[in-house]
């Protein structure tokens, strides 16, 4: 069983809620639209919430269990996710809510976010994975890293901004060479229209990102969604007040961060001194 089919079969619990609502939707012989109306909902609310976009709140699944003559089973499934709302997913599902997310914010504290990743340091990053990956499987991975990154340069994109802190910056990664057309590539994709690139220099004496690397995005019905990682795995947040506290951090860490400007002129002497 390849990764792709693997990641369909382990939906998220959220994912998987919504789904169920549109069994009993279709069941009880509404159309999106129809369900919607009698709930006083939008139609995208209904769409996302079924898609595992949006999170279904406990009033809305309480009105939706009564609409739908479903006996309490959507208010039960709620009242039993995960805390926080947090569950693991395999990495192509963040990729599909990255393609379509409308703004995309991500702070990187280890090496360069992917999505402005040279092939070769792409390359680089795979290849000290631990257990270490085979060459085909880094092939693989590097191929797919490097068409996430067409969501940069494809019309009425999303807006998308980096915080990176500076040490990623130094970090040599594949060795000289890949490490200078690394920040070459940096330097090309700050003046890209849609991003901002902004680097949180060394000398702060704190900063919001202490906790670690983490994406916040917005979809196309401006529901946000934030996306975490460690060592050990990756975890969605969808609840409100959780996504809250991460984009909060993130306004804080652009406000700490040097500005688009002072990011540019920071790569150009980097570069100058190598």
């Amino acid at each position: 069983m390849n990764p792709r089919s693997r990641s369909k079969k382990n939906a998220s619990a959220m994912k998987m809620l919504g789904a169920q609502l549109a069994v009993f939707r279709k069941a009880a012989g509404y159309t999106q639209r129809a369900l919607a109306a009698l709930a006083n909902l939008d139609e995208e609310t209904i769409r996302s919430i079924e898609a595992g976009r949006r999170a279904l709140k406990p009033d809305i699944a309480e009105k939706l269990d009564e609409l739908l003559d479903t006996k309490g089973a959507l208010s039960a499934g709620l009242a039993n996710l995960p805390e926080n709302d947090q569950f693991p997913l395999w990495a192509e599902q963040y990729v599909d809510h990255e393609q379509e997310a409308i703004a995309i914010s991500s702070y990187e504290n280890q090496v360069v976010p992917g999505l402005l990743q040279t092939r070769t340091c792409a390359q680089a990053v795979f290849r000290s994975r631990v257990p270490a990956f085979g060459e085909e499987e880094i092939a693989t991975k590097t191929k797919a890293r490097m068409e996430r990154q067409d969501v940069l340069h494809c019309k009425d994109g999303p807006t998308v901004s980096f915080v990176i802190w500076e040490p990623v910056l130094s970090f040599p990664l594949g060795g000289p060479e890949v490490h200078r057309a690394q920040l070459e590539h940096l330097r090309a994709c700050a003046e890209l229209p849609e991003v901002s690139i902004q680097i949180l220099p060394l000398n702060r004496s704190g900063h919001a990102g202490i906790s670690g690397p983490f994406f916040v995005l917005e979809t196309p019905d401006h529901h946000q969604l934030a996306y975490a990682e460690s060592h050990r795995g990756s975890h969605w947040v969808a609840d409100p007040d959780e996504v809250s506290v991460m984009a909060r951090k993130y306004a804080m860490l652009r406000s700490q961060a040097l500005t688009p400007e002072e990011s540019k002129g920071l790569l150009d002497r980097l570069l100058g001194e190598q």
